[in-house]
């Protein structure tokens, strides 16, 4: 059967040898004794369609694949010592080292086929458990009401303090920089009393911003918040 084939479709002569020794049927240590060879030379009739360089490769292995076939017809003579492999294993060898390339290549590209097909996501794209938190000994409730006390302490203050002149300035308090400055004093002290975040506060803002600071660190679990019984001392320890 005739086959018609274009050589500007194959990588070179030996994919072309391999897709005739496919074609054909037959295992690549009996090609010389079947039609490759001829089926190879009539390919050659569109060598005229390459460049020199590719032309002269496929133009090389005709005249090793015609001088084997010669080979085959006169007597072999007895193999020396130490000779080196002949024309026909040398060939047999290119062939078979190929045909591995070929079919891993090919086992290649259906793997990146397949993970074209994949839809990945980022890690932080995943859904993570929520964290935990810790409240012993104590509800939301009594933390509200122990912040409540706190900040009825500071109105009290500022009413009863008399500015003739009163400055007003941008509010600088930032919920970040109050969780920070929570946890920097919580690694210095270790423990906390709830009462002393607010040491030194001088506004309602301030007293607020450092509320909503401690109820985010409580919900990352990042501060643990204790009470042994009601009404007593809240206190605030760095979750380790």
């Amino acid at each position: 059967m005739a086959y018609v084939v274009s050589l500007k479709q194959f990588d070179g002569p030996l994919d072309l040898l391999l897709t005739l020794v496919s074609r054909a049927k037959v295992a690549i240590e009996e090609i010389f004794v079947s039609q490759i060879t001829e089926q190879y030379l009539a390919s050659m009739e569109g060598v005229d369609e390459l460049d020199m360089d590719a032309a002269s490769e496929f133009l090389q292995m005709a005249a090793t694949l015609l001088e084997i076939k010669s080979r085959a017809l006169l007597p072999a003579p007895p193999p020396e010592e130490g000779e080196e492999e002949s024309p026909e294993q040398a060939l047999i060898r290119q062939l078979t080292e190929y045909k591995a390339f070929r079919e891993l290549s090919e086992q290649m590209k259906g793997l990146e086929k397949d993970a074209r097909a994949l839809i990945t996501k980022l890690p932080e794209e995943y859904p993570l458990p929520p964290p935990t938190y810790e409240l012993t000994g104590l509800t939301l409730e009594g933390l509200t009401r122990a912040f409540n006390r706190i900040l009825k302490k500071i109105q009290a203050m500022e009413e009863g303090t008399e500015v003739p002149h009163r400055e007003i300035r941008r509010d600088t308090f930032t919920l970040s920089g109050c969780m920070s400055r929570i946890q920097r004093r919580l690694r210095t002290a270790e423990a906390l009393h709830f009462s002393q975040l607010f040491d030194g506060a001088s506004s309602r803002i301030e007293v607020i911003s450092v509320f909503l600071a401690l109820l985010e660190l409580v919900r990352l679990g990042r501060v643990v918040v204790k009470q042994k019984h009601v009404y007593e001392e809240i206190l605030l320890k760095l979750n380790r």
